[in-house]
């Protein structure tokens, strides 16, 4: 066996850490109980890996069973060993299948040891390291307000320490990037409204800091640093938020108001910064465990994953109405923007009691809703009122132009990979020019769909996305590449795509309905197109959607 470190010096019996507290630290996704015949509250001195060649007692230990297959006989002769040598608790690793037969089970039962499964996300390496950390936060005092916040709620967590400290509070993970800050009323510098507003320390301050060496100091020290005030930037303490001998962060307090910082200041933060590293495990674990879903979701979704994986991990039926919505903001949703919508959309649909998971997708996000009604008529009517609720809120932060694909009801979560195919054709049909509707299911908008369908298939069949040489589009083409623009090929297109409406051409192109005729008139000379023709109509159209397609694969 092979002893960790920071093994406890208490007994099995003794008042340290047990099972519940070990796995309350950790949050939820890390370990998954298998069967505990004696409960949670056997108590924990340590964490021990697994080494047949070197026999110890592991008593009082989580002894991890690395590289033995659940499934195995050598598994149940390892429960039974821990079991006389009086470990805690044996984790297993997955094993092949994700399933562990009865004879372990029966073993550990039998034995009165407890059996734990690492979940697949979470490697043995971060395992050991947040066990460790885990055992390091038992038992440790602090002040009472600080005890007092829920696992992993950070925001209360620095509101706690900016009230007993008189200041105003960051909390950054290792990379600066922050991850909660206080409410403080006080007027704050200059530094903290950029840092909190850009949810990170501004690069020139974490460069300047790093050339400084303060990171090396920070990371290095085991206490809290106090750096004076300077100029505009008033007094300030920070402290690494560590555990186990793993760096998760740091809280750092700013005086406010022009003040000083109050002569306990120190010892608050230093208390407030061992509490602290469970409710960074906690986020931590969350956020990995967030991760599991959405993957889980998005292979679903294309039609690869598994429902029952998903349905344990979020509660949604594996049999049950479902639906997919494919939304489009109507800016870009790319980094932080797609963050924010992700969380807009995950709040609104938990206000109906829905089930929902939230996957960013190309430039905006699917939502997997559950839990719909068991009546099919009733379910759709869910979905349809959903989306033209979502589409209204998400276009009053992103823009009119937000559009909402709605899927087909799925009578089990292993079909949602086809309402999402739905939803997807329904929101390509409410993108085009011609459509004014912001939401629908695809059975309302079966004509553009067909056509998008029949396009797509004509425009494969095409020898490549140039015009051909000698067409008026081509002319067109070079026309306007020569003369920096492409003026004249989006007069074209909107001119086609509204069936030579003129006063509709105009409003799209923001111009006069007799500037557009005088386009009209010049790109027909240039070109030679006969718009009188509807051959030469019907050509031009496809030459320009196969541009079009063209230019959304490089832009991709």
């Amino acid at each position: 066996m092979v002893p960790d470190g920071t093994a406890g010096q208490g007994d099995p019996g003794g008042a340290g850490p047990t099972l519940e507290r070990l796995l309350s630290v950790m949050g939820a996704g890390v370990l998954e109980p298998f069967t505990t015949p004696r409960g949670l509250t056997t108590a924990v001195e340590g964490v021990t890996v697994l080494d047949p060649l070197e026999p110890g007692q592991p008593r009082g230990q989580v002894l991890l069973a690395v590289g033995v297959d659940p499934q195995s006989a050598a598994a149940v002769d390892v429960v039974r060993h821990a079991a006389g040598a009086g470990a805690a608790a044996v984790v297993f690793g997955p094993g092949r299948n994700g399933r562990a037969p009865d004879a372990l089970r029966t073993a550990a039962e039998d034995a009165g040891t407890a059996v734990l499964f690492r979940t697949a996300w979470c490697g043995w390496t971060e395992l050991v390291g947040a066990l460790r950390a885990g055992l390091v936060l038992s038992g440790v005092p602090a002040d009472p307000a600080v005890a007092a916040v829920a696992p992993g709620d950070l925001n209360g967590l620095a509101d706690a320490v900016a009230v007993l400290v008189g200041g105003a509070v960051t909390i950054e993970d290792v990379e600066s990037r922050v991850l909660a800050y206080s409410s403080t009323a006080e007027d704050v510098d200059e530094l903290r409204r950029l840092t909190i507003l850009g949810r990170r320390v501004p690069p020139w301050r974490v460069a300047a800091m790093r050339e400084a060496g303060f990171f090396r100091a920070l990371w290095g020290s085991g206490d809290v640093i106090h750096r004076p005030a300077h100029g505009e930037n008033p007094e300030r303490l920070v402290v690494a938020v560590r555990a186990g001998g793993e760096i998760l962060g740091s809280i750092w307090v700013a005086a406010a108001g022009g003040g000083d910082l109050p002569p306990h200041a120190s010892d608050t933060l230093r208390s407030a910064a061992r509490v602290a590293a469970g409710h960074l495990l906690h986020h931590r674990s969350h956020r990995a465990h967030a991760r599991l879903v959405e993957d889980a979701a998005r292979s679903l979704l294309d039609g690869r994953g598994s429902a029952d994986v998903l349905a344990e991990r979020t509660g949604i039926p594996a049999h049950g109405h479902c639906a997919v919505l494919a939304v489009r903001p109507g800016t870009s949703g790319k980094g932080e923007e797609n963050g924010r919508l992700c969380a807009l959309l995950a709040v609104r649909c938990g206000v109906d009691d829905l089930v929902p998971v939230v996957v960013p997708a190309d430039q905006g996000a699917l939502v997997l809703v559950g839990g719909l009604h068991q009546d099919l008529e009733r379910a759709v009517d869910q979905v349809g009122r959903l989306g033209r609720s979502l589409v209204r809120q998400v276009a009053d932060v992103f823009g009119p132009e937000t559009r909402i694909g709605l899927g087909t009801v799925a009578d089990t979560l292993a079909a949602s990979h086809e309402s999402r195919r739905s939803a997807d054709l329904a929101l390509r049909a409410l993108l085009s020019p011609s459509e004014t509707r912001t939401v629908a299911f695809a059975s309302e908008l079966a004509e553009t769909i067909a056509l998008h369908q029949m396009l797509d298939a004509l425009l494969d069949a095409l020898p490549g996305p140039d015009p051909a040489p000698g067409t008026p589009l081509a002319r067109l083409v070079a026309h306007d590449a020569r003369n920096g623009g492409g003026t004249l090929v989006q007069t074209l297109r909107a001119y086609l795509d509204h069936f030579g409406h003129v006063p509709d051409t105009a409003r799209e192109l923001g111009v006069h309905a007799n500037s557009l005729r005088h386009r009209v008139s010049r790109l027909t000379e240039v070109s030679g197109l006969d718009l009188a023709n509807p051959d030469a109509r019907l050509l031009a159209h496809l030459q320009l959607r196969l541009l079009d397609r063209d230019g959304r694969k490089r832009e991709g």
